[in-house]
């Protein structure tokens, strides 16, 4: 999510016949749309990010995401994920990372293979939730490096970078001039010129667009937006298409809060209105989410789930019902597509600017969209016949006649994920368990450091983000014993504090404070007395002006032993420390499990609520397809690894704060994340983050399994489904989507139902006859259909949607 005020992403459209071969695309723009080989498209694309799931995952990620309705894929590119050491070339690490879940190249072939088109979003800054924006740790150690500034090591190393991306895509053919899918690309930048020059160097004949900039842009780079809303916004000059390219189609999860929730009306609402208006590109962000694998969470209390209330989740699965809800808007807007890119249009008010009609005339055919901003009521507009129009909705009239979709108007099924057990081991305790302490000892003094200084480093530049840890280690000599309290000023996010080999405390910074102190009583012996100090993040700054420079770690401190009993202090800021970064178990590769390892076997006594300490179970792979999470609920903080794959860091102690908007959910007005006015939350009081999702492919395999993880418990999702429609003559479809589920039961059909949620319906005017019909159909299948019929309304109920309750296992 790129939300920063300075980011400012420049997208690179392919001109038309910039790059020829066989089967070239030419691509180019004017003032109503994209215009790909001659035609003009809307264009609807979803944000799939490669590095968030799996290589065995894109496939089916990309095929429903056609099957939603879309036409294109959006990705970001991860830099400090693809170079995470700067050309770094060795027997143990090549000097680029173009493997695994970061096979850029294979993400876009399987695009071109489900024949939709891309948009390459070079960056490097992505914001995005990432670790640093995506911009490489290491940057900071070049002399005289300013991020995202007119300087010139910065621009060294951005061309460097988007220069390779950019011919690996020219080698591959991706480009939509050499008959690849990509039609769009992305530069990101603050200083637009260079930038321009820069684009000419790479020989594709493009020009740029910006994100978040509406002023001062030059006459070759066209600006676009970013946002919840994009309807009331326009390009800042004539004969340019109008590009959203950020809808965000929910919220990022944080430590210390509850899930944001956007509704599918509110998304539907935004992306009706932005047609209406003239829109003609259209990207959510996100379509599929994902999980931020390993530590490559951007911001310090950002969690590893990158859900974003998807209409993909997190997992891969598809939520319902905000993708049947968007799918039958996004056929409908391909459906009208000549009619709104060629047709001459019109716009009516009706009693203020809070009612609109517009209308697209083309030939002999028009369409009609009827939007109503008021968020508390609805309104009549006769447009031929009267129209009801819902409250903070739109209406589209595709004959200019008759109503076919509202945004407020859900008629598509909803689907309540239910985890369920392995059948194999259904309880935590069956697992049998190894455990080994992390080995301190080598930090517990300041001898064999990396290097020492007389003063307190920042931890990001010293450790270039290798490790989550870097230790401060220093020494004293003190006459006779003595007590004091030990005072730690630190930028970091966590520390734990050790005297002469003993831990003495342990604090964390609470609520994204980002300045915190450590007081704590400690003894010093008669003569030499050790001092370690461990520092930990748990994922770095990824916006802001400067957020780079932002410290992190015991940065200048001070630190200082404050006397308990004699009034002395003793100022250790500017002693000699010894600087080592990361835990001896990450040197070894403990996750890995290697021979060698001195683990502790299996007993009744297996330590706990001990700090440093690490943990092995195997467990057998839960049969079937369908999404595996573990469950680490009952752990506090760490990191945990399935196959020596990285689960990313858990935290399931630190619980969600209580706000006001976990008690109401409305979908009428303007959703917020931040601010007064927040709504729709789920989850307060409740742990950040519990489950953490095994990709089947590449994490799990067949057999039994040796995560090395703090605790892995483990499940399956299936679906509890709710479909509805109003109006006889209808069609009402059930489906379990994939991974070989069927209809295990009708639970409810009746007409009206205004008590509990999906799963837990309580009914309202039950019709025997619909549950009969829909019990015989869908029983036993994977999908069904049924015809809404007279037949099933119940007396008194006629007027009432039909709603429809099923389980899939």
């Amino acid at each position: 999510m790129a939300a920063a005020p300075l980011a400012l992403p420049l997208l690179l459209v392919l001109a038309a016949a910039a790059i020829t071969g066989c089967g070239a695309t030419t691509v180019a723009y004017n003032d109503r749309a994209v215009v790909i080989d001659g035609q003009r498209r809307i264009i609807l694309s979803g944000s799939i990010h490669y590095p968030r799931s799996t290589p065995q995952m894109w496939p089916d990620l990309i095929r429903k995401a056609k099957e939603g309705g879309l036409n294109t894929i959006e990705t970001y590119v991860f830099w400090n994920g693809h170079e995470p050491r700067r050309r770094q070339a060795n027997h143990l690490h090549p000097p680029y990372n173009f493997e695994g879940n970061y096979d850029i190249v294979r993400f876009f072939k399987e695009i071109q293979n489900a024949g939709m088109y891309a948009i390459l979003r070079i960056g490097p800054y992505i914001c995005g939730e990432w670790n640093y924006g995506g911009l490489p740790a290491w940057l900071r150690d070049i002399p005289g490096m300013q991020f995202r500034l007119h300087n010139d090591p910065f621009e060294r190393e951005m061309e460097t970078f988007t220069t390779l991306i950019v011919n690996k895509m020219k080698d591959a053919k991706m480009f939509a001039g050499q008959g690849g899918p990509i039609i769009l690309a992305q530069s990101a930048s603050h200083y637009i010129h260079w930038c321009a020059d820069m684009a000419n160097k790479q020989k594709v004949g493009v020009p740029w667009i910006m994100c978040q900039q509406d002023d001062h842009v030059p006459h070759n780079v066209i600006n676009t937006c970013n946002g919840f809303y994009c309807h009331d916004w326009f390009p800042n000059r004539t004969g340019i298409p109008k590009i959203w390219t950020e809808n965000w189609t929910g919220w990022f999860k944080a430590w210390d809060k509850p899930d944001f929730h956007r509704s599918a009306e509110d998304v539907a609402f935004a992306v009706a209105m932005f047609f209406q208006k003239r829109g003609s590109v259209q990207n959510y962000y996100m379509y599929h989410g994902g999980t931020n694998v390993g530590r490559t969470s951007g911001g310090p209390y950002i969690t590893t789930s990158y859900d974003y209330d998807a209409p993909l989740d997190e997992y891969g699965n598809i939520r319902q019902e905000k993708y049947g809800h968007l799918k039958d808007l996004h056929n409908l807007l391909r459906s009208m597509e000549k009619i709104l890119v060629h047709g001459e249009y019109n716009d009516t008010s009706y009693g203020g600017k809070n009612v609109t009609v517009t209308k697209y005339t083309f030939g002999d055919s028009s369409v009609c969209f009827i939007n109503n901003q008021f968020g508390d009521r609805d309104v009549n507009v006769t447009l031929g016949a009267t129209h009801l129009v819902p409250a903070w909705s739109v209406s589209i009239l595709p004959d200019c006649k008759t109503v076919a979709y509202n945004t407020a108007k859900i008629k598509t099924q909803t689907s309540v994920m239910v985890k369920k057990a392995n059948t194999v081991e259904e309880e935590p305790a069956a697992l049998r368990w190894s455990w080994m302490p992390e080995n301190l000892r080598p930090f517990m003094t300041d001898d064999r450091g990396s290097f020492r200084q007389t003063q307190l480093l920042d931890q990001i530049a010293t450790a270039t983000d290798q490790s989550d840890y870097l230790w401060y280690r220093t020494s004293l000599e003190h006459k006779g014993e003595g007590a004091y309290k030990l005072y730690v000023n630190t930028t970091g996010h966590e520390i734990y504090a050790f005297v002469n080999g003993k831990l003495v405390g342990q604090n964390h910074s609470a609520n994204g404070a980002f300045v915190f102190q450590l007081e704590t009583p400690v003894k010093l012996q008669s003569g030499k007395n050790y001092i370690s100090l461990l520092s930990g993040t748990v994922g770095l700054k990824n916006y802001g002006p400067l957020f780079e420079l932002m410290p992190a770690g015991i940065t200048g401190g001070p630190v200082k032993l404050v006397g308990i009993n004699n009034g002395t202090d003793i100022d250790l800021t500017n002693s000699s420390w010894s600087y080592k970064s990361g835990l001896a178990g990450e040197q070894r590769q403990i996750h890995l499990d290697k021979a060698g390892h001195n683990w502790r076997s299996h007993n009744s006594s297996i330590p706990v609520n001990r700090p440093f300490t690490w943990y092995k179970t195997t467990f057998a792979a839960p049969a079937g397809e369908e999404a595996v999470v573990v469950d680490l609920l009952g752990l506090n903080k760490g990191a945990a690894w399935v196959n020596g794959n990285s689960l990313g860091r858990y935290w399931p102690s630190y619980t969600a704060a209580e706000m006001d908007g976990c008690h109401v959910c409305d979908y009428r007005g303007k959703f917020k994340a931040e601010g007064d006015g927040i709504r729709c939350l789920t989850g307060c009081g409740e742990p950040s983050q519990r489950f953490y999702h095994v990709a089947r492919a590449g994490p799990l395999r067949g057999g039994r399994r040796r995560p090395d993880a703090r605790r892995v418990p483990h499940g399956r999702r299936g679906p509890r489904l709710r479909g509805g429609r109003r109006g006889r003559g209808r069609r009402v479809t059930l489906s379990c989507g994939g991974h070989g589920r069927v209809v295990t039961s009708v639970d409810v059909a009746s007409f009206g139902v205004a008590r509990g949620s999906c799963g837990a319906y309580e009914g309202g005017c039950e019709s025997k006859a619909a549950l009969k019909a829909f019990t015989a159909a869908c029983v036993g299948k994977n999908s069904c259909t049924v015809k809404h019929t007279g037949a099933f309304a119940g007396a008194g109920c006629e007027s009432g949607a039909l709603t429809v309750q099923a389980t899939c296992s």
